[in-house]
C-alpha cells in the first residue's frame, strides 16, 4: 500500500482548559477529496489548521510526505503553505487594497517570482475560474462568489499538493456555493490535488470521495466511509 500524502497521528489540541481534539488519527491519499464533518465546535477547523501547519498540536504528529511538519518552525511551515499546501478560507481573506490579479499572484510574489510572470499566472487562473474580467477589480467591488473564486485562484496558483478548504461556501448562497464547489473539485481533479474540505453541510460533503465525522474532538466511527461524490461541472 502506498504511504499517505498527509497523515495525522494522535493529534491533540486544547484551547486553555477546553479540549478541541482528543487524539485524532487520519490518512489523506494523493488526489483524494476528504470531507471533515460534524456539528459546530467538534474540532473540524482546529484539525484542518493542525494539518495545514497553521497551528501546532499539543501532542501527536502531522506527517506530510517524508517529514513531520509539526516539528518545523513557524516560518518553515509558512513557506510550505506558500509552495505545497494551499488554504481556502470561508471568507476568502483577500487583501482589500489589492486587485483580484494582485491577490491571486501573492503566493508567487512571496516566493520570489517576477511580477510579470506572477501576473501572467494569476490571469491564467482567474480565467480558468471564470473571473478574468475581475482581474483589476478590488474585493470590495466584487460579489461574494467572485471573491471566493479569486481566493481559490490564489490557493491553487502554486499547484499545491494539498488544498485545505475551511467552510469554503459558508458565506455564499446555495447556487453560488455550488458553482464554487464545482470549480474547486474540477481544478483539484485536473491537478491531482488532495483536498481536505471542512463543512457542516451534507450537501457540500457530497462533493468528496470520503467523509470523516468528528464529534467532541474525536472521530465518530459511525461517520466514516465513502460518500457519493458529485461530478464537477465546468
Amino acid at each position: 500500500m502506498n504511504s499517505p500524502l498527509l497523515a495525522g497521528r494522535g493529534v491533540v489540541r486544547s484551547y486553555g482548559a477546553t479540549p478541541a481534539l482528543r487524539g485524532v488519527s487520519l490518512d489523506i491519499a494523493e488526489g483524494e477529496i476528504v470531507a471533515v464533518t460534524g456539528p459546530s465546535g467538534c474540532g473540524k477547523s482546529t484539525l484542518l489548521h493542525c494539518l495545514a501547519g497553521i497551528l501546532r498540536p499539543d501532542a501527536g504528529e502531522i506527517h506530510y510526505r517524508d517529514q513531520r511538519i509539526d516539528l518545523l518552525s513557524e516560518s518553515a511551515r509558512a513557506v510550505l503553505r506558500r509552495t505545497e499546501l494551499g488554504v481556502l478560507f470561508q471568507f476568502g481573506q483577500l487583501v482589500p487594497e489589492l486587485t483580484a490579479a494582485e491577490n491571486a499572484a501573492l503566493p508567487l510574489l512571496l516566493a520570489g517570482t517576477g511580477r510579470r510572470a506572477a501576473r501572467t499566472a494569476a490571469l491564467t487562473w482567474l480565467d480558468r475560474l471564470g473571473v478574468a474580467d475581475q482581474a483589476d477589480t478590488v474585493p470590495g467591488e466584487m460579489s461574494g462568489g467572485q471573491q471566493q473564486r479569486c481566493a481559490l485562484a490564489r490557493a491553487m496558483i502554486t499547484e499545491p499538493r494539498v488544498l485545505f478548504a475551511d467552510e469554503p461556501t459558508g458565506a455564499l448562497d446555495s447556487l453560488t456555493g455550488e458553482q464554487v464547489l464545482n470549480q474547486m473539485v474540477r481544478v483539484a481533479r485536473e491537478q491531482r490535488t488532495s483536498v481536505v474540505l471542512v463543512t457542516h453541510d451534507p450537501r457540500v460533503a457530497g462533493y468528496a470521495d470520503r467523509e470523516i465525522m468528528l464529534r467532541d474532538g474525536e472521530i465518530d466511527p459511525a461517520g466514516l466511509g465513502p460518500v457519493v461524490a458529485r461530478t464537477a461541472r465546468s
